[in-house]
């Protein structure tokens, strides 16, 4: 079913899911959205499957023609939308009908906004997911952003018979100042002299930020002497923070898949969204955590997101 036509694409929207990750040792990034939080509540304020594809829209939004009626819901950054030049909420159902125009506008705090619509956007499955990865060309439309006039289409699927609203208590603040939870190592040893400065000191986001990573400018953190600037490449996984010879942190992201850098810490899964969120000139801390403390975060997310699902279903 024909979704969307598209006015103009924004600054860069994409299609993304929850990621490929059956393909990491042949190379292939996960890809998928930043976001997994804003992603899943988009996907359930519509009513769809927790792994339905989404627009992930970064910084400025499109504007789309409604192709057929469908509900759809914009989690993430504040952007303003509207339906027809008439404003609209965020974190709840909007229902639209056949020539309706949704325009996203830019964000005004946070970094990327996703738009879910009844069934799921719907494009040829690549490895077992419909997420793009724009530097390999592969997956969403064409391997690219949208285009203007791209058609999206979606999944067959009914819209919801009542319309639901995140409660406010759910809905995250997207703050200039960001605290990140983080793991030591897996090569902590070469910055022993240097852990408390990385975890004591402020670093800002760089222009330097995209889907591979964030580049951050603070206090330098070097190697000890004794151990070499590099490794041998080996593979990463999102949340690594890399150090190379500058001393500045790089905090690698859904697009890379190996590195020969260092990497004195690992943010933890549950706190990826909110560097996913950040925009350059945000300030960011990093808190040390233990490995069964991460664990427990994640187990408090999850029960989190249990009690969501529980609370919009009831809105049927």
């Amino acid at each position: 079913m024909d979704a969307f036509r598209v006015i103009s694409p924004g600054s860069f929207t994409t299609v993304q899911d929850r990621g490929r990750y059956s393909f990491i040792d042949r190379g292939v990034p996960p890809s998928g959205v930043l976001d997994p939080y804003a992603y899943r509540i988009a996907n359930l304020l519509v009513g769809n499957p927790a792994d339905a594809a989404v627009l992930e829209i970064t910084v400025m939004g499109p504007a789309l023609e409604v192709l057929g009626e469908a509900d759809v819901a914009l989690t993430g950054a504040h952007m303003a939308v509207t339906v027809n030049q008439t404003a609209a909420p965020m974190w709840q159902t909007i229902r639209l009908s056949k020539g309706d125009v949704v325009r996203i506008r830019q964000a005004k705090s946070g970094c990327r906004s996703y738009l879910a619509v009844t069934g799921g956007i719907h494009v040829p499955p690549v490895m077992g997911s419909r997420a793009t990865c724009v530097k390999a060309r592969i997956g969403g439309v064409g391997g690219r952003t949208l285009r203007k006039d791209d058609v999206l289409a979606r999944l067959s699927a009914e819209p919801l018979s009542r319309l639901r609203t995140l409660p406010a208590d759910f809905i995250p603040s997207y703050l200039p100042e960001i605290m990140l939870r983080a793991i030591e190592g897996p090569q902590e040893e070469v910055f022993a002299s240097g852990l408390e400065t990385f975890f004591g000191g402020v670093y800002e986001v760089t222009s330097e930020a995209d889907r591979m990573g964030y580049r951050l400018k603070g206090p330098p953190v070097h190697h000890d002497e004794g151990f070499p600037q590099s490794i041998i490449s080996e593979p990463t996984v999102p949340g690594n923070v890399q150090l190379p010879a500058d001393g500045q942190p790089i905090i690698l992201l859904v697009e890379q898949t190996t590195g020969g850098y260092t990497k004195i810490a690992t943010v933890i899964s549950t706190d990826l969204s909110k560097i996913a969120q950040a925009v350059p000139g945000n300030r960011v801390r990093f808190q040390r955590v233990t490995l069964e403390e991460a664990h427990g975060f994640y187990r408090e997310q999850a029960r989190l997101l249990r009690q969501i699902e529980a609370q919009l279903s009831t809105n049927l």
